[in-house]
């Protein structure tokens, strides 16, 4: 693949330590160009508000532009997909973000900007309840199609991955690191699945390995590129808790699993609800109502029209035969009245609703159409 001439100045910029992604898109956008940044005089540079004296100085280093170089050698000899900022296939979500990365490495085939995206975080000790609902969320979810984003980290992390693999989701993996390792190593056993379903992504360099400060700016892009950021369990301090809190700053939803007040890890989305800071999350449907995913439009196509005699499997006739009767049921009593536990229900009424035949209410009731 051959690259512009500009990312090999992208790159020099992001080697230039102490300078941030927000300062380098200041220096963009006064300068003309990444290239232009380098040509322009000192003196010029120093009348760019925001851009401090040893930054400045930094620029003049002709280090940065040989690592530049190199590394775009090494990313033409790894096959790795290179997206700038303003590339046309960079994350429109992530763009909009004030300290979004200037460019970022793809492995695989990614779409990053598939229209329905979410990020699924929590404690790596994620508990079997945890990983039941985890499972059981994206399993509901899975009609509408969207893309699972996570760390590929143990716990939640690679649970979400899994279930999306499992249904036949795109999953993006962030990682904290070079495309060249994989961290943790025991999860390299599930690289190639998420290749051939998504892939993964990063803005360090080849080379770079996974350090503490690495996973925090890296929570910034499982915040920013996604619409909304799905919190398992955490405990009441924890990585999590801090993607929650980029999310909010970035103005995307934030959702959170409630749990009993002496549960370890439940404490932290408990807190997050009760500071108002994300949405109480029970099922998919929650989710899908609170971010208006209507599957009837989950396709950019011609509308799609009530089925006169829509197919049924046996358990949406007892879900429709139950809300003939019933009238507008409340989500807990229609899974009561039907004998479906909650979880397998969410994924049936959404079913239900692409066919036309169900819609969802405020205050999780549901009406037939």
């Amino acid at each position: 693949m051959e690259y512009s001439k500009e990312l090999i100045f992208l790159l020099a910029l992001q080697n230039v330590k102490g300078l941030g992604d927000l300062t380098a898109r200041k220096l963009i956008a006064a300068c003309g160009s990444a290239e232009a940044v380098f040509k322009t005089s000192p003196s010029s540079l120093r009348c760019i508000e925001g851009v401090r004296p040893f930054i400045i100085q930094k620029l003049l280093d002709p280090q940065h532009l040989r690592a530049a170089e190199s590394q775009l050698v090494a990313i033409q000899n790894s096959g790795l997909r290179v997206v700038t900022y303003i590339d046309v296939d960079f994350p429109d979500r992530l763009k909009h973000c004030p300290d979004g990365p200037l460019l970022l490495f793809v492995k695989g085939e990614a779409d990053l900007r598939a229209r329905r995206m979410i990020s699924v975080v929590g404690t790596r000790r994620l508990t079997r309840g945890g990983r039941e609902f985890c499972e059981q969320f994206i399993e509901a979810l899975a009609p509408l199609e969207p893309t699972i984003v996570s760390g590929y980290a143990y716990g939640a992390d690679i649970c979400a991955h899994r279930a999306a693999l499992d249904q036949g989701l795109q999953t993006i993996a962030c990682m904290a690191h070079g495309l060249d390792t994989t961290y943790p190593s025991a999860h390299s056993r599930f690289n190639e699945q998420v290749m051939a379903n998504g892939g993964f992504i990063t803005d360090f360099w080849l080379g770079v390995m996974p350090e503490r400060d690495h996973f925090l700016r890296r929570n910034r892009i499982i915040a920013g590129i996604s619409e909304a950021v799905v919190v398992i369990e955490s405990a009441e301090k924890g990585g999590s808790l801090v993607t929650a809190d980029i999310a909010n700053s970035y103005d995307r939803e934030v959702f959170a699993v409630p749990g009993r007040p002496s549960d370890t890890y439940s404490r932290g989305c408990n807190m997050l609800i009760k500071a108002q800071k994300a949405h109480l999350l029970e099922s998919a449907a929650d989710l899908a109502f609170m971010l208006g995913w209507d599957p009837e439009d989950r396709k950019v196509s011609a509308p799609v029209q009530k089925q006169l005699f829509p197919d049924l499997d046996p358990v949406e006739e007892t879900v429709f035969a139950t809300l003939s009767s019933g009238g507008k049921m409340l989500l807990d009593q229609l899974a009561f009245s039907c004998e479906i536990p909650v979880h397998k229900l969410s994924s049936t009424l959404l079913s239900m609703e692409m066919k036309g035949v169900v819609r969802p209410l405020p205050g999780k009731l549901y009406e037939l159409t």
